[in-house]
């Protein structure tokens, strides 16, 4: 993908773990909020946590464990399911599950806080009040696999969807103030985490001061929002 006019960049804008940082802010763990406060490598800090090393002590392998909890026991992820993502046995897998919970105590009660709730009330919220209603019969089955499925929604549509709310809320902020500013250059469109624009070269330092300031103040967490920026020749090289 290439910028509409010749001369012109593509500007690509990631955020940098928007989810965990949402489920940071949302569980209230004091662990990983002083994780990310500190500019901690947030992978490195919870396999430093969980392994029980240094941080200088953390291996590739024991990071890249780490990162698959990271990203899956937020979401329900299982000990066969974890061990499959990692060639850990069930076992091993099991107590990095086991360690994560001690590390972050506060996700692990925000994840069955949310699950109970949405039992009760059979819907759940973002954190900027939209809601996703989700069926009594589902969330309260006798069927195991069902059951486990629908916490697992439960857990992750406050979670994304929130992550999903800021980045639009970013949207909109960059959007309105390209208009007032008469900047030229144009947003073209939003891939997950990330926001790409087609760059006048005239405009490539005050684009980039209002992309990465709007997005990372789009919401008022307990953790700073940090972005991310390349600009380069075609969105392939802008990563």
């Amino acid at each position: 993908f290439v910028p509409s006019r010749e001369g012109n960049l593509i500007y690509a804008a990631d955020y940098s773990q928007v989810e965990l940082r949402v489920m940071a802010h949302m569980s209230g763990d004091e662990n990983m909020i002083a994780a990310f406060q500190s500019g901690e490598d947030i992978h490195r800090s919870t396999a430093a946590r969980i392994f029980g090393v240094s941080p200088e002590s953390v291996t590739r392998q024991q990071r890249s464990q780490a990162k698959s909890a990271n990203f899956g026991i937020i979401y329900g992820i299982s000990a066969f399911g974890l061990s499959q993502d990692t060639g850990l046995s069930r076992a091993e897998a099991k107590a990095i599950i086991d360690n994560y919970f001690e590390t972050y105590p506060g996700i692990k009660t925000f994840i069955a806080s949310t699950i109970a709730g949405c039992q009760q009330n059979h819907y759940v919220s973002t954190m900027f009040g939209h809601r996703r209603q989700i069926r009594d019969i589902d969330i309260n089955s006798r069927n195991f696999t069902v059951r486990a499925a629908t916490e697992r929604l439960a857990v992750n549509t406050p979670v994304q969807g929130t992550a999903a709310e800021i980045i639009k809320i970013a949207m909109v902020a960059i959007f309105n103030e390209f208009r007032e500013r008469k900047i030229k250059s144009k947003l073209l469109i939003q891939v997950h985490d990330e926001l790409v624009f087609d760059v006048f070269p005239d405009e490539k330092d005050v684009v980039e001061e209002i992309v990465v300031r709007q997005m990372e103040n789009a919401a008022n967490l307990k953790v700073r929002l940090k972005v991310e920026g390349n600009f380069a020749e075609n969105w392939l090289e802008a990563h």
